[in-house]
């Protein structure tokens, strides 16, 4: 049996097919390679037993793997009235209403630096516990982080 040859209208219709599949493969302009937005995870995330019965810190890292910047604006949880997000320069601390979580970068959160206030305490954490936080960005999707509880003492083989 002998197959039937390509039309003209099978040819240009094939031509559209592939010129069609080439340009989305093309799309997503500057920068893309899949990185079009911000692509956030949550590593490192501790809280050092407090000390104190109504106040606590907190430190994690935010990472992202995408090529957007993207902005930590608020962080909540159940076992705390306030949680407040600090900054520390020269020594000093003081509270800010948002991080910048920088494209192909980290903010990271660490003893002596920025830092997590954990405000009005429900309950005092025990070293074994987890607290559950929910972190609330500008264009992102919120992320829920489980923080262990260490001891006092804690101090992390990375550095924070």
């Amino acid at each position: 049996m002998k197959r039937p040859t390509p039309t003209g209208r099978h040819l240009a219709l094939t031509g559209i097919a592939i010129t069609g599949a080439l340009a989305l493969a093309g799309c997503g302009g500057s920068g893309s390679s899949g990185s079009s937005g911000a692509e956030l995870s949550v590593g490192a995330s501790y809280m050092p037993q407090p000390v104190s019965a109504d106040m606590a810190a907190g430190f994690l890292t935010i990472s992202n793997k995408g090529g957007t910047k993207d902005e930590l604006t608020s962080v909540t949880s159940d076992s705390a009235g306030e949680i407040t997000m600090h900054e520390t320069n020269g020594g000093a601390m003081e509270e800010v209403t948002s991080f910048e979580v920088p494209a192909h970068g980290q903010l990271v959160f660490k003893s002596g630096g920025n830092h997590l206030m954990f405000e009005k305490l429900k309950r005092r954490p025990e070293q074994g516990d987890t607290i559950t936080l929910k972190l609330k960005f500008a264009e992102s999707g919120p992320l829920t982080v489980e923080m262990p509880v260490k001891s006092a003492t804690y101090n992390p083989s990375t550095g924070h």
